[in-house]
């Protein structure tokens, strides 16, 4: 299953490419605007890593990491501000934060701090190791599949196919959708290469007995569903 990440951020135009990026390493994101939103979700559902912006619109950020904190989550938390001095991360991480990251930030260095965060928090939840024969496993940062025990040779693009439609597992992933991320929003050849990278993702998956299967939806897109051989 992949790992979920909550974004708390109430600017759209940070928020969405944080989103996609995530998004495209694999991970399943939600996206709130408010620290009101954030709280409420926390629990109704659960999450791995909180990425939370301090400027909120209803309350402070600190007092969402506080009160998430008092109400006994214990994901790891990452707060983005422009707020840099030593002394807001000094209060910050005195608040719970795991993790303190300024504006502006890479893309790259916020994912290397999430993959940390998730080794870390799993690695104290006690999540083992054991795999299950045929059970489906991506390695986002080594870019590897693996059914059971055995990594499944991908190419890069049949790789990024995967990567999202696990990210959504039992749900439509719209072609449109596939096409702008896994290639480019501009990209102007055939929808064909989809459908070829689709059929050979499947047929490499069902060669090494992985039980979820990669179903075309008519005229929508494609879903990864089916968790158990009997699925």
């Amino acid at each position: 299953m992949a790992h979920r990440v909550l974004v708390v951020e109430d600017e759209e135009d940070i928020a969405i490419p944080l989103v996609r990026t995530l998004e495209r390493e694999g991970y399943d994101v939600l996206w709130v605007d408010s620290g009101q939103k954030a709280l409420d979700e926390l629990q109704s559902r659960s999450a791995e890593v909180v990425i939370l912006d301090l400027g909120l619109p209803d309350m402070d950020g600190l007092e969402v990491c506080r009160r998430a904190r008092d109400a006994g989550y214990e994901g790891a938390i990452m707060i983005v501000t422009a707020r840099a001095g030593e002394l807001d991360r000094v209060v910050g991480l005195d608040y719970g934060a795991d993790d303190y990251l300024a504006k502006p930030f890479g893309l790259a260095e916020l994912q290397a701090r999430v993959r940390a965060l998730i080794r870390r928090t799993s690695g104290a939840n006690g999540h083992g190791d054991g795999i299950d024969e045929g059970a489906l496993r991506i390695d986002v940062a080594a870019r590897r599949v693996y059914a059971g025990e055995d990594e499944v040779p991908l190419t890069g693009k049949e790789f990024d196919v995967l990567n999202i439609l696990a990210a959504h597992r039992d749900k439509v992933v719209s072609r449109g959708r596939l096409m702008a991320d896994v290639w480019d929003e501009n990209w102007y050849g055939s929808t064909k290469t989809l459908d070829v990278t689709i059929g050979r993702l499947r047929q490499k998956l069902e060669s090494v007995g992985v039980s979820e299967r990669v179903v075309a939806v008519r005229g929508v897109g494609f879903r990864l569903e089916g968790s158990t051989p009997d699925a």
